[in-house]
């Protein structure tokens, strides 16, 4: 079913593409994401702070933890968290521009 859900919003156009290469040497991934950066009010409203963030479904990236890099529209994010969504099909990962 989440397989479903992924396939319509990529041929609706909604999703990015992400390259993990991940730390152990093995072959880059690659996959279509939900890539969001909204905007952050910080420091009673005097600047903006950008939370990246990516969500997936729990099959796609099998092996991601913290630490890990990906890469999204040609910029460099690190992995800070993973957490499960829902039922666990689907992980939402947070992430830091480098």
């Amino acid at each position: 079913m989440i397989q479903a859900l992924y396939a319509a919003a990529d041929h609706a156009g909604l999703l990015k593409e992400a390259v993990w290469s991940p730390s152990d040497s093995s072959a880059p991934q690659s996959a279509k994401v939900d890539f969001r950066a909204p905007d952050e009010t910080v420091l009673d409203g005097l600047g903006l702070s950008t939370d990246y963030s990516i969500r997936y479904p729990a099959a796609t990236f099998a092996g991601l933890v913290s630490g890990e890099s990906l890469t999204i529209e040609g910029v460099t994010y690190r992995v800070r968290e993973i957490r499960a969504l829902g039922d666990g099909s689907e992980k939402r990962a947070t992430l830091t521009r480098l």
